[in-house]
């Protein structure tokens, strides 16, 4: 499940891949399993190979999707948001960067690559599988895996170069919250980039914008609307640690999550506003 959500972004799509994974290996006989030298590497190869399918497929299908396509906030809390993937990943650098996989703007960011580009990212960057493995699921040599690596490296730290601190993080977003409890438009202004975008997934469930939103003064404009007609939501927005160590703010209604808001915060303000609201996409904040 580590693996094939942080391919793929979704939960629903990650509990496929792990069926259809598990599907394959008692599929085989019993000698047949014995005789696999190490199952958990055998097991993650099969299902890095249906992710690089699924990913391609899945970019046909979201064309198809109502409005914007946003991967799932998964909350901290989690089963296997943060996982021991061998002693080297007691490191606590390593947990950092598995938490920071599945922050939303990292996943989002990951939805940019080829689909190449993120198995080998994740498989190499977040879990350290070897270069010669990731090439027997990807289908390329060793050198080209290396390659494919340093291209989605250089985009990454290319959109981490000027992200704020976590404690910058934490008063901007205290800031956000209070200026959508308000109301107060120039006051929310003030916290965004002026070339700030903001995305909404309602998937066609809930009323949302179906393109990009972009401009400060829109945007504001485009939040505070959306908590004029759902006052419920602005009252019990609270601040809470999301994804991938990044505060989130989350919305609830008679106790269900309806609404979680990430935000990238550099140090021009709020760069990016990314608002989950398809009740399909908030199961795992039940």
């Amino acid at each position: 499940m580590s693996v094939a959500f942080r391919m793929l972004g979704s939960t629903h799509d990650a509990e496929d891949v792990v069926q259809e994974t598990y599907t394959r290996w008692y599929a085989m006989s019993a000698l047949d399993r014995a005789d696999i030298k190490s199952p958990s590497a055998w097991l993650v190869r099969v299902a890095g190979r249906i992710c690089l399918d699924h990913i391609s497929s899945a970019r046909v299908r979201r064309e198809r999707y109502t409005g914007e396509w946003l991967p799932e906030p998964l909350p901290d809390s989690a089963a296997w948001s943060s996982v021991w993937t061998s002693e080297r990943a007691q490191d606590p650098a390593d947990r950092v960067a598995l938490d920071d996989s599945i922050s939303m703007g990292m996943l989002v960011l990951l939805e940019s690559l080829t689909p190449a580009q993120r198995v080998t990212f994740v498989l190499h960057d977040v879990f350290k599988f070897p270069f010669a493995e990731i090439g027997t699921i990807v289908g390329r040599s060793t050198e080209s895996c290396r390659a494919l690596a340093v291209a989605a490296r250089r985009r990454v730290n290319s959109a981490h170069r000027h992200e704020a601190h976590l404690h910058e993080y934490m008063q901007v977003i205290s800031e956000f919250k209070k200026a959508c409890q308000t109301g107060e438009l120039d006051d929310l202004i003030e916290l965004l980039d002026p070339q700030v975008t903001a995305r909404a997934d309602g998937g066609g469930h809930v009323r949302a914008a179906l393109n990009p939103i972009h401009g400060a003064d829109r945007t504001a404009r485009y939040l505070l609307g959306i908590f004029q007609k759902e006052p419920r939501v602005a009252v019990a927005l609270e601040c809470v640690e999301s994804v991938g160590g990044r505060p989130a703010l989350v919305g609830r209604v008679d106790g269900v999550v309806v609404a979680v808001i990430s935000l990238h915060v550099t140090q021009r303000g709020i760069s990016d506003v990314w608002l989950t609201l398809n009740p399909e996409k908030l199961g795992t904040w039940s």
